[in-house]
């Protein structure tokens, strides 16, 4: 198998389940494409130019088979979908939005995506400043709460501390305060019976 940027930066990718991104060394992806570290310093020059690699990886897949919005589709729906499709695809990856952020993509995918959402907002009537602040917003907004979503996943702990703990069995569970104050209520407790005979509306 050739040796190329697009090689290097899947098997980062593949090696990110199991190393996550702080475990993640340029000799650990050599050794397992089964070449020296050096030899990836013809591709990419550090760690940083392999994140970016990685991370243009992940652009591509999220973007792949984008269009312009459909005939009559609001432009809310078509730009939720694209942040939402660019959440799932970092979901794929163990941090995949920590990778992601940060990087300089430099390929093709980012203009033309950027193209395809400043040309919907301009259509949908904001100023093209606006349309690019929007875009920015978007993209930051989907990569941050995304990198939220997976570091609460725990992957780096061996026990998830933000997970669900296990609710204690109705056995062991304390009585409630207000179940131990609770009394039967004696006869001066209970509310007066009328003593009209007249028959109530609902009876």
């Amino acid at each position: 198998m050739g040796i190329n940027p697009d090689v290097i930066a899947r098997t980062g990718l593949e090696l990110l389940a199991e190393t996550g991104l702080d475990g993640l060394t340029m000799r650990l992806v050599a050794d397992r494409l089964g070449v020296r570290a050096p030899t990836l310093y013809w591709h990419v020059k550090n760690k940083q130019h392999l994140l970016d690699a990685m991370a243009e990886v992940m652009f591509a897949e999220a973007v792949d088979g984008l269009e312009a919005p459909r005939r009559a589709e609001p432009w809310q729906d078509w730009v939720a979908g694209r942040a939402r499709n660019l959440r799932r695809v970092l979901l794929r990856y163990r941090d995949g939005a920590r990778v992601f952020a940060g990087t300089n993509l430099s390929g093709p995918d980012l203009p033309r995506a950027m193209e395809l959402t400043l040309r919907t907002l301009v259509d949908a009537g904001f100023t093209l400043p606006d349309a690019a602040r929007g875009f920015a917003t978007l993209l930051h907004f989907t990569v941050g709460y995304t990198i939220e979503e997976q570091a609460r996943r725990g992957e780096a702990y061996d026990t998830n501390p933000t997970g669900p703990r296990a609710s204690p069995s109705r056995s062991t569970r304390p009585a409630t305060p207000w179940r131990r104050a609770r009394r039967p209520r004696s006869s001066s407790d209970r509310t007066p019976t009328p003593t009209s005979t007249t028959a109530c509306a609902c009876c």
